[in-house]
């Protein structure tokens, strides 16, 4: 008796061709099979079809009757999926033959056409190019609105001294509008490498065919256009072994988890008991199933968690295609879904860490306090020295020094020392010294470009409100 396994409608077989006899396996049929994640690119496998079957009919390659029947079906195909009502089969193996084969049930004869001069390693190229591409301005939109949280927090708190850290110590007083366009900045990067990738990836592989080209009339140039690419691909076999542009996107993404780790990092160190800079509401923060006291960033510790996935996938793909020679193998199949999980990961996590941004209250007598630990003025009195006492620096250094130790026995700050007692080490010292050891006044002298100083601050907003926004 036959293992039921092995009995398939036939429908695949016709849709692969005369050369198999027999169905697959079950077991190859599960590991052949991407449906499950490809269906994904419906939208751009049908775009895709309808950009090549009017360009048929335009190049008298099939008549203009069976391209509008195509193109007509394929809406109906696009209507179906949006609907819900379309049926996804595993034993079509992927969205480009569960939309072919749907189409051929509803106009016939017609669907047989559409694959004329193009072949699923040019489709499949060209979609998740398409996918990509789409993925990439959902990115850029998104980091956009997050900069637009930073800018509106930072802007509220260009006055607000924070302490500035250096391996986790205090080093100088900032501001917390200053630290926050520090991220600003990381994001901009980050859209600007999605910019670049996105112009780099423009380019459509459609009508490469398997790998060689067509001896069909095609136009390359009119299926680019009419998908919104600047150019056709140069080379056939490229246009079907390129995946450069999945793994740009892959990198371009990590680098963007990592910047948004460092940020979920920060929140998860400002929110603690031992610091309470911010405070995020109950949207951004979850209880403790035994300690009624707690409220857990735990937005925060997800987002940061989320970076090591999508490094991940990274690694994957680079690793996948390391080893291929040119030109299509089977092993890229695996190239969606390190992309497409890595998409759903980064969308959440900006969604998480703009929602954060823009939900934080702001405690700034904590801030302030915490600003004036660990004698984070040093520096400005190092610099008094050498601008009014004419010091080398090195001297000064050392004066300073000198003088934190003395504060550090007494248990005072700088600004709390009695002018004799910093005169013991360096008598020429005057009483003008005083006038740099608040933390607002080291904030404040530090106007050079890009620095810390509150007119700088809202200088920098302005500017980037111009570039970003």
């Amino acid at each position: 008796m036959p293992d039921k396994s092995t009995k398939q409608d036939g429908a695949s077989n016709k849709l692969w061709g005369g050369r198999f006899a027999g169905g697959p396996d079950a077991i190859m049929e599960r590991i052949n099979a991407s449906i499950g994640f490809d269906k994904r690119m419906a939208a751009q496998d049908i775009a895709g079809s309808k950009a090549h079957a009017a360009m048929l009919a335009k190049q008298a390659i099939i008549t203009a009757e069976d391209s509008a029947a195509i193109a007509g079906g394929l809406d109906a195909v696009a209507d179906e999926i949006a609907s819900g009502a379309f049926r996804f089969k595993t034993e079509h193996e992927d969205i480009h033959m569960n939309v072919e084969a749907r189409l051929a049930e509803l106009i016939g004869a017609p669907a047989g056409r559409l694959h004329t001069a193009r072949s699923r390693n040019d489709q499949v190229a060209t979609d998740f190019r398409l996918w990509t591409r789409d993925a990439l301005d959902r990115l850029d939109e998104g980091l956009k609105a997050l900069q637009e949280a930073l800018i509106a927090q930072a802007e509220r708190h260009a006055d607000t001294i924070l302490p500035g850290f250096t391996h986790l110590q205090s080093a100088q007083p900032v501001t917390f509008g200053h630290h926050l366009m520090a991220y600003v900045e990381m994001i901009g990067r980050d859209r600007g490498r999605a910019a670049d990738g996105r112009r780099r990836l423009n380019e459509s592989p459609l009508g490469a065919a398997a790998l060689a080209g067509t001896p069909f009339p095609i136009d390359r140039q009119a299926t680019a256009a009419a998908l919104g690419f600047d150019r056709p691909t140069a080379n056939s076999l490229d246009s079907v072994s390129d995946r450069d542009f999945a793994i740009e996107y892959l990198s371009t993404v990590a680098i963007c988890a990592m910047h948004l780790s460092r940020l979920a990092e920060e929140i998860v160190i400002w929110t603690c008991d031992q610091f309470r800079f911010v405070r995020l509401s109950d949207g951004f923060t979850t209880g403790s199933s035994i300690m009624p006291q707690k409220r857990n960033p735990d937005a925060a510790e997800l987002a940061r968690a989320k970076t090591g996935r999508i490094f991940g996938h990274l690694i994957g793909l680079l690793t996948v295609m390391k080893g291929l020679s040119l030109t299509y193998a089977k092993d890229m199949q695996e190239d969606k879904e390190p992309v497409f999980d890595a998409d759903d990961s980064i969308s959440l996590c900006v969604a998480a860490m703009t929602g954060m941004i823009a939900d934080m209250s702001v405690n700034k007598e904590a801030m302030r306090r915490a600003a004036e630990n660990g004698f984070p003025t040093a520096t400005d009195l190092a610099d008094w020295l050498v601008r009014v006492l004419d010091l080398p620096f090195r001297q000064a250094h050392h004066v300073t020094g000198r003088i934190v130790r003395l504060a550090e026995e007494a248990g005072v700050g700088l600004a709390d020392l009695p002018l004799e007692t910093v005169r013991s080490v360096e008598p020429k010292i005057t009483a003008d010294v005083f006038s740099v050891l608040t933390v607002e006044a080291s904030v404040a002298s530090r106007m050079s470009h890009g620095g810390t100083a509150p007119v700088r601050v809202r200088e920098a907003i302005a500017e980037a409100r111009k570039r970003y926004l």
